[in-house]
């Protein structure tokens, strides 16, 4: 249990709030690029609770400045993109894409008032199909060198999510791999190439256990947390019995993105952020070892399930998740249909708009979201400090990280999964191999 206090610490991201001034420390997932298409490239954002306006001008360059012009308050969105920027449509005022007031075409002549003007404006830098802000002021980093982020875009795909609820229930949902035993159970296997969203693949590993049975059947996994360079790195261990044990490796990539497998050959980099204290985004980027990936097939079959243009799922609280109980009593856990999505997404949303932690209980399968709390309490304290953070969690150079299900016999388990990544990356069409060195865990780190 936490106290009140406690629980806002962590979940509070407006400007002033702790936790809110460490998000900012980091690169934050913006818009989809798909967002900013056609004649007018603009789009309406809050993010950590501040409203913006995301553009392109007539170069290609990427603003995001305050939403209301300095000038007497007007909405920015209704501007207009010329002149090398955006232009107020009530007094002419033109702004660039940082901010700068370039224009006010009302004022006198010869008038350099407008150069006392300065908007907020944040810069943005654009990766494989996601548009990304600093709002941390000073010298942004670089990004941080995870696969995701170098595969070439043909072998991505992203896409977002709306839910109605706090960043961080929905970010712990996806660092705690025992709900998938339950949350995700279906009473038989089908194939995910038929029924998009049932489970994230149709076998566990190498072998042909299907992942539905081995959820079912094996709901007792034992849960390792290792602290890394970059956050937390799980280690998930089912004992299927005759020396055989199933592995899922996943990652909290600090602060709010979980790294996980997919399938052999695909994985998932997601991020959890902020609109404001009661509402986030989620952001998803899937990166394939093997093969380009067929973009608009993965986007039609996501636009069967969320409304644009503001990403919604169709199956929400207003329609009960499309709950069915014969369902529930015949084909799966929660009766709520295929797409593990809609599952979560009820999870997070019924807990409330934020999460009320004073209540809560926690058990030993939630040994990484305890972790992470550690972590995001340990930032807040190096930020108020003004510790540096980046240099703290957040690791130079190519480290994957890497995300994988195996199943092994015997003790070997540790040295099989992680063949089996290097096996795929050296075999990776694009150039996926990492450094030599690939062990992220840092000596001394909890377990």
């Amino acid at each position: 249990m936490l106290s009140v206090e406690q629980n806002d610490l962590i979940t509070r991201t407006g400007p002033e709030a702790p936790a809110g001034q460490v998000l900012r420390r980091y690169w934050q997932p913006v818009a989809l690029s798909e967002e900013l298409v056609g004649e007018r490239p603009l789009t309406a954002v809050t993010l950590l609770g501040e409203r913006l306006v995301l553009f392109r001008d007539e170069r290609g360059s990427l603003g995001l400045i305050d939403r209301q012009c300095p000038h007497r308050g007007a909405d920015l969105c209704f501007g207009r993109l010329e002149d090398g920027g955006l232009r107020c449509p009530f007094h002419g005022w033109l702004f660039d894409t940082n901010g700068h007031c370039m224009e006010q075409p009302g004022e006198p002549e010869g008038s350099l008032y407008f150069k006392n003007i300065q908007q907020n404006g944040y810069p943005c830098i654009e990766r494989n199909g996601m548009i990304f802000a600093f709002m941390g002021g000073g010298q942004a980093p670089a990004l941080p060198q995870i696969d995701c982020f170098e595969a070439p875009e043909e072998y991505t795909f992203a896409f977002k999510g709306h839910l109605e609820c706090n960043w961080l229930q929905a970010l712990e949902v996806g660092i705690d791999p025992a709900h998938a035993s339950f949350l995700h159970r279906y009473s038989k296997a089908g194939d995910p190439g038929l029924i998009y969203g049932q489970q994230f693949r149709d076998t566990a590993g190498e072998d042909c256990i299907s992942m539905t049975t081995l959820l079912r059947e094996f709901p007792r996994p034992q849960i390792e947390v290792d602290r890394t360079k970059y956050g937390l790195r799980l280690r998930t261990v089912r004992d299927l019995g005759d020396d055989h044990k199933h592995v899922r490796v996943t990652n909290q990539l600090f602060p709010q993105a979980i790294c996980i497998p997919m399938s052999n050959e695909m994985t998932i980099t997601q991020w959890h952020v902020p609109i404001d204290d009661k509402n986030c985004y989620w952001y998803a980027l899937f990166t394939s070892f093997k093969a380009s990936v067929d973009q608009e097939k993965m986007r039609s079959q996501r636009l069967e399930l969320y409304q644009l243009p503001d990403y919604r799922a169709r199956r929400n609280k207003t329609n009960d998740y499309g709950y069915d109980p014969q369902e529930q009593r015949t084909r799966t856990y929660t009766g709520m249909g295929d797409d593990i999505n809609v599952h979560d997404q009820w999870a997070v949303e019924s807990m409330g708009a934020i999460q009320d932690r004073t209540r809560e209980h926690l058990g030993r399968t939630d040994i990484a979201i305890r972790e992470y709390r550690k972590l995001l309490l340990q930032a807040i304290t190096d930020q108020k400090k003004g510790c540096p953070l980046d240099h703290a969690i957040s690791p130079t150079g190519r480290f994957g990280p890497e995300a994988v299900d195996a199943i092994s016999s015997g003790s070997g388990w540790q040295d099989h999964w992680l063949g089996l990544d290097r096996e795929r990356r050296m075999a990776s069409p694009w150039n996926a191999a990492l450094p030599e060195s690939t062990d992220q865990a840092e000596p001394g780190a909890d377990s």
